[in-house]
């Protein structure tokens, strides 16, 4: 998949989750948690794929699919501790309804990011709008685990 094609997934999604916080309503029987698993997942694509030297095969391996979720996975848990941190776990305080904002706020960037080449003047990449997207989504998903969100 191309970056565009992982941020319109990720879009879908959110999409998706706001539209049932909205409605309180799904039709489809799938819960807001199994989407913001699904976020994460793409966002760790979104990473691999950015990571990835020109000329990789289309198909990775299964083993080396790993390596790199594992390591993208890593960057993204370290990246979290390190701003947790220095914002005092606000996430806790914060609704799933801003997580999705958020998330929908950094789909935005990365849209405007794309359409400019891959160009940014003073704003963070793609690879960092990326890892914001996973940690909200987990960060909700860790609230819903707690009972503090409805899944």
């Amino acid at each position: 998949m191309r970056t565009i094609s992982i941020a319109d997934q990720l879009f879908i999604k959110a999409k998706r989750i706001r539209t049932l916080q909205e409605t309180k309503k799904s039709r489809v029987g799938e819960d807001k948690a199994g989407e913001f698993k699904a976020m994460v997942n793409y966002g760790i694509i979104g990473l691999i794929q950015l990571s990835l030297p020109a000329g990789t095969p289309e198909e990775l391996s299964p083993e080396e699919a790993g390596r790199w979720y594992d390591e993208k996975m890593t960057l993204t848990r370290e990246t979290m501790l390190a701003k947790n941190h220095d914002y005092g776990e606000a996430w806790r305080d914060m609704s799933q309804e801003s997580f999705v904002d958020l998330i929908l706020t950094k789909l935005l960037r990365v849209r405007q990011i794309i359409s400019n080449d891959g160009k940014t003047l003073i704003s963070e990449g793609i690879d960092s709008n990326f890892i914001d997207i996973i940690n909200y989504s987990l960060f909700a998903l860790i609230l819903i685990a707690e009972g503090k969100h409805t899944s």
